[in-house]
């Protein structure tokens, strides 16, 4: 039975002679199928079955063994993130987390965030920035929002002082103890992110130093409530050191 099915390539593997095993993420989870002759050089899938190529996969699918990959209709390959290393490296990233969420949750709007995302890093849009955005909205398709609309500690809607990835969210000022206290628009533009409709962003104007608040609140939150481990997180990380 022919199927198509809208994705994007997560992952290539060398499989026998001249062919591949691709895996790709879609609104449903991930899909693997083989890539006959991909491999050589005149092969019209040795391009289209490359790692962050979005399109639309056309297979020979058999529903007990792997499906056989027979086109591709390529809607966007990133040519410009696959030009730069940071930019590579945030999208590998993305791409994992994907993975992780839309196996706990498959949910349409998680591939849709994604496609979303990689376009505006594409496009030149800060990678940490769009990253942090999507980052957000995933922890409520993981069930664990962090609490943005009062004081995570006792419940105060007035005076927010901070925002801590230790308590789970907003911390007020008669709850504080020994929490950083961040920059004020770093509290009001993580609300903003868990809201905002990525594919509609024209412009970020953002201080380094609240875009590291943002940043390390995330990752603070995600080790502490997810339990995800992810190799291209501790990656980028170690990359945001140098």
């Amino acid at each position: 039975m022919i199927k198509d099915i809208i994705g994007i390539v997560i992952s290539e593997q060398d499989y026998k002679e001249s062919s591949k095993l691709v895996k790709i993420i879609t609104k449903d989870g991930i899909v693997s199928m083989i890539a006959k002759g991909s491999r050589k050089l005149k092969s019209d899938l040795r391009i289209s079955t490359t790692k962050l190529t979005y399109g639309t996969f056309t297979m020979y699918y058999k529903e007990d063994s792997l499906s056989t990959l027979t086109s591709v209709d390529i809607i966007d390959n990133f040519k410009n993130i696959k030009k730069d290393i940071i930019k590579i490296s945030y999208a590998s990233y993305l791409l994992d987390l994907a993975v992780q969420v839309i196996k706990q949750n498959k949910c349409e709007d998680v591939f849709n965030i994604l496609v979303d995302s990689l376009k505006k890093i594409d496009e030149g849009f800060d990678s940490m920035v769009i990253t942090n955005i999507l980052e957000l909205k995933y922890l409520d398709y993981l069930g664990v929002m962090p609490i943005i609309d009062e004081c995570s500690i006792c419940g105060s809607k007035t005076s927010i002082a901070t925002i801590s990835g230790r308590d789970g969210g907003y911390v007020c000022n008669n709850c504080l103890t020994n929490e950083l206290i961040v920059d004020e628009k770093t509290i009001k533009l993580i609300r903003m992110f868990c809201y905002v409709d990525i594919s509609k962003i024209s412009k970020l104007e953002i201080s380094d130093k609240v875009k590291l608040e943002i940043n390390n609140f995330l990752d603070e939150y995600y080790d502490k409530y997810t339990g995800l481990y992810l190799k291209t997180k501790d990656f980028l990380k170690n990359l945001s050191k140098l």
